[in-house]
């Protein structure tokens, strides 16, 4: 669902990096007190980072020539909180753009709100409202994120149907049925993805898991929390990286939702070459130029991309941090 250049109007991409820009700055601020309380979060935030970046790559396909991707926002919400969601959604976009070439420059800020804010922000009060709603355990927390986390890709792609029919590129009438109906499908890969990840967490590490989950698991003690959540964020980098080393040369092919539509519907020419406003992206569609076969170069640009974003995840969240026991008493 990355809008390239050309797609959004200058209006409304001001618009959207102004919405975008206030809730990085909110998520930034909120982010800083909960490390307060929760020091443990760092490596972990990073960590979710990177996952998200190497599981993006995997598109999957649904189905007639069209495919879809990992989202994370409600996976990162579910176990880190909205704000962080937002963060790492927007440090995934920013590289993304920057050094793959995936999701125009000037389309940042909708690319931000669409995925960061509705699928994050959004996303979590959804999923919040449905846990207060269920039973307490474990099941009740999966089945709430997993609702959400479809729910939060549908919103995300009426989102970007209304920017599209704002910025006189397809009609809402043609763009909003046909966005929600194709990533109605591919949400629910995402869904289970979201499952598939927090049930693995929740099943080794309760203890990291947020409060409002209810699992009925007993905190097994902050301190063991700061020693050997070192390890899960570990484990969790370690996955990153061979999803992005070994996963990704095989992902599907195919277009995602959004070159689909555009092309079904004729407005894939809106993203005319002429339109692209950053052309140095230095492993621009995820290959790197001086290797031959394209499975390897590939592997070698997620492996590139997923150390990047973790390490500038891990970098944003200490100096975010930095000073945070000042005047708590500490």
């Amino acid at each position: 669902m990355h809008i390239p250049d050309g797609f959004v109007s200058g209006p409304i991409n001001g618009a959207t990096t102004a919405i975008s820009a206030g809730a990085v700055g909110v998520s930034l601020w909120r982010v800083k007190r909960e490390i307060r309380d929760k020091p443990f979060a760092m490596p972990l935030l990073a960590t979710t980072a990177a996952f998200v970046f190497a599981a993006q790559m995997l598109n999957f396909p649904i189905g007639g020539g069209t495919s879809g991707h990992f989202l994370g926002a409600a996976t990162v919400a579910a176990l880190l909180g909205p704000w962080s969601a937002c963060l790492v959604l927007t440090a995934v976009l920013v590289t993304q753009g920057l050094l793959f070439g995936d999701g125009g420059i000037s389309a940042l800020g909708s690319n931000i709100f669409n995925m960061g804010i509705v699928g994050g922000l959004a996303g979590c009060a959804i999923m919040r409202t449905l846990r207060s709603m269920l039973p307490a355990g474990r099941g009740g927390y999966l089945a709430s994120a997993a609702v959400a986390s479809w729910l939060g890709v549908v919103l995300a792609s009426a989102a970007c149907s209304f920017e599209l029919a704002l910025s006189g590129t397809s009609s809402l009438g043609v763009a909003l049925p046909a966005m929600v109906g194709t990533h109605a499908i591919i949400g629910i890969g995402k869904a289970l993805i979201c499952v598939a990840v927090l049930s693995a967490v929740a099943a080794s590490r309760p203890d990291v898991v947020p409060a409002w989950a209810n699992l009925d698991a007993k905190d097994s003690g902050a301190a063991k929390v700061r020693k050997s959540v070192w390890a899960l964020a570990g484990t969790g980098l370690a996955l990153a990286v061979a999803l992005a080393v070994f996963g990704s040369p095989f992902a599907s092919e195919s277009p995602d939702g959004l070159e689909k539509i555009a092309a079904d519907k004729g407005f894939e020419a809106a993203a005319s070459e002429d339109k692209v406003v950053w052309t140095r992206s230095p492993f621009s569609d995820y290959k790197i130029g001086a290797v031959k076969s394209e499975k390897v170069s590939t592997g070698l640009a997620g492996l590139i991309g997923t150390v990047i974003v973790f390490g500038l995840g891990f970098a944003a969240i200490r100096a975010v941090s930095a000073g945070r026991g000042e005047g708590s008493g500490s």
